[in-house]
């Protein structure tokens, strides 16, 4: 039988996902916990209300016209859990196509028995380090999901 907690964290998880490919802000506010915040792969903090800001204009299939998360892990320490994924993206710069990836980590604490995001953390991924395609979770071509 499956671990409630590790189902829960996996559609957690998903939700993420799908929240900023939709630019849904009210549903991933719905996810972060009241102290949340983002440590962006430069090394900066963005506190909740600036990274919600961002989040509704974060995803333009435009631009970002490949998606994809891969090599999910989700570790659980009793109230806290570390859920993260490596995202794979293809991004229009100057009129030409560039991919890279980047490894995210979440913090999750249960308060009364509900999952909350208190920390997320990105990191670049280097080429050498990126995980192969056999992980793909689920993929995105211009904001449509593909099956």
């Amino acid at each position: 039988m499956a671990d409630p907690d590790r189902l829960a964290l996996q559609a957690l998880n998903a939700r993420f996902i799908q929240n900023f490919v939709t630019n849904d802000v009210a549903s991933h506010d719905a996810i972060l916990h009241a102290r949340f915040a983002c440590i962006e792969p430069d090394g900066s903090v963005v506190a909740r209300a600036p990274y919600l800001a961002d989040w509704a204009i974060g995803f333009a299939p435009a631009v970002i016209v490949y998606w994809d998360y891969r090599d999910e892990r989700i570790e659980i320490f009793g109230d806290a859990a570390l859920v993260g994924s490596v995202t794979k993206w293809v991004r229009v710069r100057d009129g030409k196509e560039v991919a890279g990836m980047t490894r995210y980590t979440d913090t999750y604490v249960r308060a009364g028995g509900t999952w909350k995001c208190a920390l997320a953390q990105l990191t670049h991924v280097q080429p050498h380090a990126w995980p192969d395609d056999s992980t793909i979770v689920r993929k995105w071509i211009r904001g449509q999901v593909v099956p």
